[in-house]
């Protein structure tokens, strides 16, 4: 059973960089065909994909965050991560990890991320 952890700091201020870890258990991110992804909710909105990155490496961008968003891996440490740059108080949310083949199998708890000065 592939498990989840979102980990990162607890509040972020306004212009800095919001970077979340997301450790994998259970399964390896190079698994063959195997994609993780990063998601958020803000309050009170639907869910919003920001991105993912496949088991090869390649990166897949949301159009909505592509100049704003990176999510480096590494495989030693069977993680990856989201990197925001530029944040504002629009990008408070709860932010996900999900993994899985062809739908989002696998979630993480999700982690509350503040943007506030």
């Amino acid at each position: 059973q592939v498990q989840l952890q979102e980990s990162g700091p607890g509040l972020v201020k306004p212009s800095q960089t919001l970077s979340l870890t997301c450790t994998v258990s259970g399964g390896s991110i190079t698994t063959n065909y195997y994609y993780w992804s990063w998601i958020r909710q803000a309050p009170g909105k639907g869910l919003e994909w920001m991105g993912a990155i496949a088991y090869s490496g390649s990166l897949y961008d949301s159009p909505s965050h592509k100049s704003r968003t990176s999510i480096p891996r590494d495989t030693a440490k069977n993680q990856f991560t989201l990197q925001l740059s530029s944040v504002t108080p629009e990008d408070t949310a709860v932010y996900y990890c999900a993994s899985g083949h062809s739908t989002m199998d696998y979630w993480g708890k999700g982690t509350l991320v503040p943007v506030s000065s």
